[in-house]
């Protein structure tokens, strides 16, 4: 029976396992394949993975803090994935360990319309931001990306080339213009535990508007605050549910070669909060 799994750290409260364990029952594959969580500290990560063949698993989804020692620790991987420097998907075949990145299209296919020629700010420097970098770049979208520290900002710059650094540091923040952009997309842990956005990151509460769309990766019970208050501005809300569901959908494609359910794997991961 192929094993598939989400590891993380924390990870008790991913929806993936719900998610695709629907999809895979929808597949008529419930009864050959199963998905788990498995919480991995970062010390552990390596070592977990490469037992993880012999313990019948076929691939793994990757998320915090683990996306760039996934792409690490892998035997090959994929142009997109080496570019991005991070994944969130990996496949084991063949005695190897192969990575791959459905970040970046799952946060392109949950946009309603943009970016090309659109001005983004992308919040964070992990590997999630990595790939929305990327994706919004090849997309055609003009990046500027802020970072609580200047280290991992640079290392992004250098990295990925072409974005432009906000960077806040030693008590300071590199001020710029909210309403310069017509798409912000938060990739941190920001909201995850209750925070408030708006003491956190560097954004106004009531600037967003009409022609703005905010994408915000964190997910809980319910839309998160920051995607409240940018929804009672009118802005466009795309919250890290549809994310999941769309990069999930491209992680089961690669796994399985099926045509992903994507409505059964929607209404699984919203179910959980009643929505």
């Amino acid at each position: 029976m192929p094993r598939l799994a989400v590891l993380g750290h924390p990870v008790a409260h991913s929806r993936s396992p719900a998610m695709h364990t629907a999809a895979l029952t929808a597949l008529g594959l419930g009864g050959e394949w199963t998905y788990e969580a498995i919480d991995v500290a970062p010390e552990d990560f390596e070592a977990r993975v490469r037992a993880m063949a012999a313990e019948g698993f076929a691939g793994a989804n990757v998320t915090v803090p683990h996306k760039q020692e996934a792409l690490a620790c892998a035997d090959v991987a994929t142009e997109m994935a080496r570019e991005i420097g991070a994944a969130n998907t990996l496949v084991f075949v063949d005695g190897q360990i192969q990575a791959h990145n459905t970040d970046a299209g799952g946060l392109i296919a949950a946009l309603p319309g943009l970016p090309r020629g659109a001005r983004a700010l992308v919040l964070g420097a992990g590997g999630a931001a990595r790939a929305a970098v990327w994706a919004l770049r090849t997309e055609g979208a003009v990046v500027d990306i802020w970072n609580r520290t200047s280290a991992r900002a640079q290392q992004v710059d250098i990295e990925l080339p072409g974005v432009r650094i906000q960077v806040k540091g030693g008590g300071a923040v590199t001020q710029f213009d909210q309403d310069d952009y017509q798409l912000i997309v938060n990739t941190t842990a920001v909201g995850l535990h209750g925070e408030d956005p708006f003491d956190e990151l560097p954004l106004r509460r009531g600037a967003f508007g009409e022609r703005v769309v905010v994408a915000d990766m964190v997910y809980g019970a319910g839309p998160s605050t920051l995607l409240q208050a940018a929804a009672a501005t009118g802005a466009k809300v795309v919250d890290g549910i549809e994310i999941l569901v769309q990069q999930g959908a491209l992680s089961l494609q690669i796994w399985t070669g099926r045509e992903p359910p994507l409505d059964v794997m929607r209404a699984a991961a919203y179910s959980l909060d009643g929505r």
